[in-house]
C-alpha cells in the first residue's frame, strides 16, 4: 500500500513538542511535559563483553582474552581492564577494529597471561566495541535505558525559554550561497521504476523541505525567496546580487516584500528578525532558530499575510498569435478573486514578460487564459483586446496555506527542535560536580522525585548517591571503586564521581557515587551503603577509609543527607528517556561553563 510520512507530520510533531513544555494551567498540570536534560557516564569508554559460566578460576586484569583454537591464530583478542560479576571491560582490541572478528554469542573466550593459557575460560554474551575516541552507538532497548539511569550525574530542566524550532542556516553570502531556490508548492521526486515524473528546484532538490529557499541577512533578518530570476531562457534562475533588507531600497513595508532594485532579479518575503536572546542561545554554525509565534516581528508579518494571494507568475510557454508589442492584462482564473496579471508581448506576438498587477486573494488553484475575450488593455479589465488563435502558458505560483508569512514554522519546514542548556560551574548548589567529566547527554521526560510517584519540577536534579565522610586517612579519587562491608556481611559497592572536602578540613567531606548492576554486584545483588559509623568506606585505589558521619543531617553539594547518607533526586527508571547521545569525554572545571545545543529532528 502506498503511503508517506509527510514533512507536515514532522512539523506538527515538532510544534507539539514545543507546546507541551508550557501547556496546562501550572507546572503541576498533567498537560505539561517536564523535560530534563541530563549528563552521565563519568566512567571511561571501554570494550564491553558480557561474560558468564567462568571456569578454571578468576579472570585477571592485565591478562588477555582471545577467541579461537589458540592464541597465535586468534582473529580477536583484547586486554582485560576490569572484571565484574557478569561482564568484562577490555582495551587494545586486535582484529578488524574489534568489530568484524568480534566473538559470537556463546563463544568460549580463553585467558592468556603473556606466555601461555591460564586455563580460565568464560562464555561471551553481548559485545560492544568502544574506546574513548569512538563511543558506542546507543541502543534503543529497555536494558540500555535502565543502564543509562544508573550513571546519570545530574539533570537540568528544559522549558520553552530554552527550546526553539530551528531550520538549516543559510547566510547571505554571494560566494558560499550564490543562488537560491524559489518557493513553489509542487516540487516532487522522480522515483525509480517509472510512473511518475517530478519537478526539482533550481538547485536540484526534490522537495521544498530540502531546498535552499530562505536566507538570514547581516542584520539577522530572515527572508523567504519568492522569485529567483527564473524564466524560459534561464530555467534555474540567477545568482543573487542584492542583500534583502527591510531598511534598503526595494522593500515594501505594506506587503513585506523586497524586490531587487534591478527589476529583473530576486523577490524576497520578509519573515522575522531574530531577537538577540535567540541569536545567543539558538544560532549555531549549522542551524538558526525560528522566533516564537508571539515575537513582535513575526506577528507583524503574519498580520500582512493574505490567504491565497498571488505574488509570482512564470512564463512556461511564450506562445504565439497574441497582440504584438503591447502591454496587456488578464484575470487570474480559479477559486479566488481579484488577481490580475500584466503581460508584455514581443513583436512576434509571444509573451515577453509577465508580472502580478493585483495579488487578489482566496486562490487554492489558479490559471490564466489568453484566448479571445481574456486579454485587456487596462488593469480594470474593461477594454478587451482581440486574441483569436492566441496560445501561451503561464504558471501562477500559489502561496502556502494562509498566505506568505502566515505560519513561519510550516513555510520554513521547521521539523527540528533545538534545546540550549548552559551548565554554569557547580550548578544547582553542587548538583553538577566540577571534579569529574561526563560522556553521555540526553533528555528524559517527566521523571519522578526519588522514592515517590510525584513528577519532578525542580530546575536541577542530582542523580547520584552520597555519603558524608568523616576521618578519612586520604582523599578519595574520582572514578575509583569504593566498598563497605555491611553489618549483615554483604558488601556495598560503588564508583566515585565526586569528592569534596568540607571547608577547612582534610579528612571530612561528601562523597558522591553511583551504583550499577553491571559493575557493583555482590552475590548477584547491588547493596546500598549503610549509615554505620563504625564501618569504613574504602577506596580501592586511594586506600581512603573514612567512616559514615551518621550524625549529619542537612544538605551538602545539592544533596539532602539523613544520618550521613543521601540519595538521588531522580527516581530510577522513572519517566521516559527520549534522547541519548554518547560522546567523547567532556571535562568540567570550577571556572568552566558548558553551552550545549541539542538538535532533534522529527
Amino acid at each position: 500500500m502506498a503511503a508517506i510520512i509527510s514533512d507536515k507530520f514532522r512539523i506538527f510533531n515538532a510544534k507539539q513538542f514545543l507546546e507541551s513544555l508550557s501547556e496546562g494551567a501550572n507546572d503541576n498540570s498533567a498537560d505539561r511535559t517536564r523535560l530534563y536534560f541530563f549528563v552521565g557516564r563519568p566512567q571511561a569508554w571501554n570494550v564491553y563483553v558480557e561474560s558468564f559460566s567462568t571456569a578454571g578460576g578468576s579472570l585477571t586484569v592485565g591478562n588477555e582474552l582471545y577467541a579461537g583454537a589458540n592464541y597465535g591464530t586468534a582473529t580477536w583478542r583484547a586486554t582485560i581492564q576490569a572484571v565484574y560479576s557478569n561482564s568484562v571491560l577490555l582495551s587494545g582490541v586486535f582484529g578488524s577494529s574489534g568489530t568484524a572478528s568480534a566473538p559470537a554469542l556463546g563463544s568460549t573466550l580463553k585467558e592468556y597471561d603473556g606466555s601461555a593459557d591460564t586455563g580460565v575460560t568464560t562464555k561471551s554474551g553481548v559485545y560492544r566495541y568502544a574506546t574513548e575516541d569512538a563511543p558506542p552507538l546507543p541502543l534503543d532497548n529497555q536494558t540500555e535505558k535502565f543502564s543509562v539511569y544508573d550513571d546519570i550525574i545530574a539533570a537540568k530542566r528544559v522549558t520553552s525559554a530554552n527550546a526553539r524550532a530551528v531550520i538549516r542556516r543559510y547566510n547571505w553570502d554571494t560566494v558560499a550561497n550564490p543562488k537560491y531556490d524559489m518557493w513553489k508548492p509542487d516540487y516532487s521526486a522522480t522515483p525509480g521504476g517509472g510512473g511518475q515524473v517530478g519537478k526539482q528546484t533550481a538547485l536540484g532538490f526534490d522537495a521544498i523541505g530540502d531546498a535552499k529557499y530562505y536566507v538570514m541577512n547581516s542584520s539577522y533578518e530572515v527572508f523567504k525567496c519568492l522569485y529567483n530570476g527564473q524564466n524560459i531562457a534561464n530555467p534555474t534562475g540567477q545568482n543573487g546580487t542584492v542583500e534583502p533588507n527591510t531598511s534598503a531600497a526595494g522593500y515594501d513595508s505594506g506587503t513585506g516584500i523586497f524586490t531587487e532594485p534591478s527589476g529583473a532579479g530576486y523577490v524576497w518575503k520578509y519573515m522575522f528578525t531574530l531577537p538577540t536572546d535567540d541569536v545567543l542561545k539558538f544560532l549555531s554554525s549549522d542551524f538558526m532558530p525560528i522566533t516564537l509565534p508571539t515575537e513582535s516581528t513575526r506577528t507583524a508579518t503574519a498580520a500582512l499575510a493574505v490567504a491565497g494571494s498571488i505574488d509570482v507568475a512564470l512564463v512556461e510557454d511564450a506562445g504565439s498569435n497574441m497582440p504584438a508589442s503591447q502591454t496587456l492584462f488578464t484575470s487570474i482564473k480559479g477559486d479566488g478573486t481579484g488577481g490580475v496579471l500584466q503581460i508584455t508581448t514581443t513583436a512576434g506576438g509571444a509573451i515577453d514578460t509577465v508580472s502580478v498587477a493585483a495579488r487578489g486573494s482566496g486562490y487554492t488553484y489558479a490559471n490564466i487564459a489568453v484566448g479571445n475575450g481574456n486579454l485587456f488593455s487596462d488593469q480594470g479589465l474593461t477594454s478587451a483586446v482581440g486574441s483569436a488563435g492566441a496560445i501561451a502558458s503561464v504558471e501562477v505560483v500559489l502561496p502556502p496555506k494562509g498566505g506568505h508569512g502566515a505560519d513561519a514554522d510550516l513555510e520554513l519546514n521547521a521539523k527540528r527542535i533545538m534545546t540550549n542548556i548552559r551548565l554554569t560551574y557547580a550548578e544547582g548548589s553542587g548538583d553538577f560536580p566540577v571534579d569529574n567529566d561526563f560522556r553521555r547527554i540526553g533528555l528524559v521526560t517527566d521523571p519522578y522525585n526519588y522514592g515517590t510517584t510525584t513528577e519532578a519540577t525542580d530546575s536541577t536534579l542530582n542523580g547520584l548517591f552520597a555519603v558524608k565522610i568523616t576521618g578519612s586517612t586520604a582523599d578519595y579519587i574520582v572514578d575509583e571503586a569504593i566498598s563497605q562491608i555491611r553489618g549483615d556481611g554483604n558488601i556495598a559497592k560503588g564508583q566515585v564521581v565526586s569528592w569534596t572536602l568540607d571547608s577547612g578540613s582534610s579528612t571530612d567531606g561528601i562523597l558522591k557515587y553511583y551504583q550499577s548492576p553491571d559493575q557493583h554486584l555482590h552475590e548477584g545483588q547491588v547493596y546500598p551503603f549503610e549509615a554505620n559509623g563504625s564501618v569504613d568506606v574504602t577506596g580501592a585505589s586511594s586506600a581512603a577509609d573514612g567512616n559514615v558521619d551518621t550524625t549529619y543531617n542537612g544538605s551538602l553539594e545539592g544533596v539532602p543527607l539523613t544520618n550521613g547518607l543521601g540519595t538521588p533526586q531522580i527516581a530510577n527508571n522513572s519517566g521516559d528517556i527520549i534522547y541519548i547521545e554518547n560522546r567523547r569525554l567532556i571535562t568540567r572545571a570550577p571556572d568552566q561553563i558548558e553551552d550545549i545545543k541539542l538538535v532533534i529532528e522529527f
